[in-house]
């Protein structure tokens, strides 16, 4: 490519940086253009033809829906697409132009969509005339920016490019010299690595890999050709399900089919067999023999991991017990798939809820004896990246049947799939919101059972995580230690709480109730205001929230700004608080803030009820008989326990004081009560947020009363990994 390496060139950083700003936008490039087209943007820039670098500044605010992008990364961006490959006639007098399909075509390739969206809108974008063909050198300019967009996803492209160029020589079936918008899709969609690259998601179809570009970290082989893959950036296509590597050339050729998720017959059903394919075996002893196993002289079994010799293959027909995971994977031969019209389902059955195939089997669960499946949900958008990361790993060590990734039709799907089981576990990974989520869905879903739910932590918070033993956020451990942990952990009950807020005047407009349900804690006053404000800036300005580190530094700055101005002072005057009747006498404290908490984790690790002191035998019999405890001295020897049916009520005197509890320097807040019904009336608008999610209510009576239990997972006691204990 012809490329200036220091006017043209985009640093990595930049590039992590536009990636931010797309991941927030709604808007697509072809919603942009149309904008660009109707007359509301100045210039108007006519289709396909040269834009200046105001006009390019203009199309990146409207495209990333930010008017504050940063002007130098736009200055650089700008050079950038000014150092492409075109012919003489359109190079003449575009110095200070870039083009715009050439900048659209980048983008759109880059966001998200299906690969035939794409394929079809950059051919409408290069076919300059409309006569619904594309000469070479159109061809050529696709090529440029598909390679300029695999150069951005960290691709070598040093091999893709005759990938690219061969396909764009075999798509003119009728050796017409030119290429019909038929033959561009035909020919696009039966190419491996430009699938990938047009963003090709995982299909349903049993055989089929499920293809990512990937970069090796350790020399590695082609599962085809065997060739080492080369290269400075991602080298080669890896399947996420069963690790099946090869070169970009090779994905095209027939290479062996991803194994099997479900059976199709009613007689391999409970029978455990093992799935073969090759790999790589890097030395390994073969599990027969115990001889070490050449180059691409054996298999592995996706499902046990083990590894034989070819030749020992069908010299030990034991049966595939699942490996060290098998108490968690769901095995293809508990998986059958059978024709909708022998279901015998319900006809007002949600036919949306079915695990269908391509070919309209519906797929269902035969139980296993003496194992626990394990239903993985997975928020992909949870903890920046993680989320996708942990979805492909979950992918490999278990069945990618039990494994569900929540932006694609939510829970329900998963919960459906799983209702004719008795003896499973869930695994949510994500955040509290994302637990709340499953959580809810479990009651809409009535299932039969209430299955026991593990958490692995993703993103900033996860209060309830930490009480349970899971931590405060996932740090990238191999995910085999998690499915241990889940192997050995005990039930934990956890109240949930029903919130009713009622306004005084209904006619008031005022912000949403996010949750009518509490898990973890329920606040009015100081920390409700920080997290308002905090959330408030990040729905206006979500580039500037990215990472937990910046996030941190945000919250930092508005409880610090909350300190001074002491925007919720005289609590005590702004509303009342009765426990199942009986008043809170408020009249003689300083309080910012009341927290109504349901387990000991708030604020991502603060236990505002903190430590209790050993209760006096004189006072044990009361302890249990009293419905509602207001007394100073007793609260001082109440425990908090998550399925006891009572909440916690503290008060807080300001940010500062949360400060201090966080960091340690305050052992807790102030103990107003411990009560199973709590009633609240405000005198004035104030914030408040339930589980994070705050909100700016007007005035109201809030009623908060027992809902259920659900059952949740403690992990065992970690062993210290060091002499200091870390929060």
């Amino acid at each position: 490519m012809a490329q200036s390496e220091d006017a043209g060139s985009v640093t990595p950083v930049d590039f992590i940086q536009l990636q931010e700003y797309m991941e927030y936008s709604t808007l697509r490039v072809q919603d942009v253009l149309k904008e660009f087209h109707s007359g509301d943007r100045q210039g108007q820039p006519k289709f396909g033809e040269c834009i200046d670098a105001a006009g390019f500044s203009l199309f990146l605010k409207t495209y990333l829906e930010d008017d504050d992008f940063p002007q130098d990364l736009c200055q650089r961006l700008f050079k950038y697409f000014q150092h492409f490959e075109h012919d003489e006639a359109e190079s003449q007098n575009r110095e200070d132009e870039v083009f715009l399909r050439d900048v659209s075509c980048y983008f759109s390739i880059l966001e998200e969509g299906q690969p035939r969206e794409k394929l079809e809108f950059t051919f409408k974008l290069y076919d300059k005339d409309g006569n619904g063909l594309l000469d070479g050198s159109e061809v050529d300019r696709i090529i440029t920016q598909m390679m300029r967009a695999a150069d951005y996803l960290g691709w070598d492209v040093t091999e893709l490019r005759p990938v690219l160029k061969d396909l764009m020589g075999a798509i003119d079936v009728d050796d017409s010299g030119t290429v019909n918008l038929e033959e561009w899709i035909k020919g696009g969609m039966n190419n491996v690595p430009l699938l990938v690259l047009l963003g090709l998601k995982m299909t349903e179809r049993d055989g089929q890999h499920s293809w990512r570009m990937k970069h090796f970290n350790k020399p590695t082989y082609c599962n085809v050709c065997q060739g080492m893959l080369l290269g400075l950036g991602k080298q080669g296509l890896c399947c996420t399900c069963c690790k099946y590597t090869v070169h970009s050339q090779c994905a095209n050729t027939t290479p062996e089919p991803c194994p099997p998720t479900f059976v199709r017959s009613k007689k391999e059903l409970g029978v455990p067999a093992h799935d073969w394919i090759s790999a790589d075996c890097s030395s390994r002893k073969c599990k027969v023999c115990h001889k070490k196993i050449k180059n691409f002289a054996g298999s592995r079994c996706v499902w046990c991991q083990e590894m034989r010799h070819d030749d020992c293959l069908k010299s030990c027909a034991l049966s595939c017990e699942c490996g060290l995971l098998k108490d968690h994977i769901l095995p293809p031969w508990a998986i059958y798939a059978f024709s909708g019209d022998d279901s015998g389902s319900n006809s007002l059955e949600d036919t949306s809820l079915f695990n269908v195939t391509p070919d309209g089997h519906i797929l269902q669960i035969v139980p296993v004896p003496d194992i626990h499946p394990l239903l993985v949900f997975v928020n992909p958008k949870s903890g920046g990246k993680q989320g996708e990361r942990v979805l492909r790993k979950f992918q490999y060590l278990l069945n990618p049947r039990q494994i569900y990734n929540l932006c694609n039709g939510g829970p329900a799907p998963g919960l459906h799939f799983f209702r004719s089981l008795h003896d499973y576990r869930i695994l949510v990974c994500g955040g509290d919101g994302t637990v709340g989520w499953i959580l809810d869905a479990i009651d809409k879903a009535e299932l039969p059972v209430c299955p026991p739910i593990a958490i692995l932590p993703l993103g900033t918070g996860n209060d309830l995580a930490r009480c349970l033993r899971w931590g405060g956020g996932y740090d990238g451990s191999d995910l085999r230690d998690v499915l241990k942990d889940i192997a050995g952990s005990v039930l934990a009950p956890m109240d949930r709480w029903s919130v009713q807020v009622i306004p005084d005047d209904p006619q008031e407009v005022g912000d949403p109730v996010p949750y009518p349900i509490i898990n973890n804690y329920f606040s009015i006053g100081v920390d409700a205001s920080i997290a308002h404000r905090f959330h408030s800036m990040r729905e206006k300005h979500p580039q500037k929230f990215s990472s937990r580190v910046k996030n941190k530094l945000w919250y930092f700055e508005f409880a610090t700004s909350e300190t001074i101005a002491a925007s919720c002072k005289n609590l005590k005057d702004c509303l009342t608080i009765e426990c199942c009747g009986v008043p809170l006498d408020l009249s003689s404290l300083s309080l910012e803030g009341i927290a109504v908490v349901n387990i000991p984790s708030m604020h991502g690790g603060s236990n505002l009820w903190g430590e209790s002191k050993k209760a006096d035998r004189s006072s044990g019999a009361l302890d249990k008989s009293a419905e509602v405890i207001t007394d100073r001295e007793l609260l001082k020897t109440r425990s908090q326990d998550m399925s006891d049916k009572r909440l916690e009520v503290v008060g807080l005197e300001g940010a500062m004081e949360m400060g201090q509890i966080y960091t340690g320097l305050k052992s807790a807040g102030l103990r107003l009560a411990q009560t199973p019904q709590i009633t609240i009336r405000t005198l004035k608008p104030l914030p408040m947020q339930i589980d994070g999610e705050p909100w700016m209510q007007p005035l109201c009576t809030i009623h908060i009363t027992h809902k259920n239990q659900a059952n949740m997972l403690m992990a065992p006691p970690s062993k210290p990994s060091g002499f200091f204990h870390l929060k």
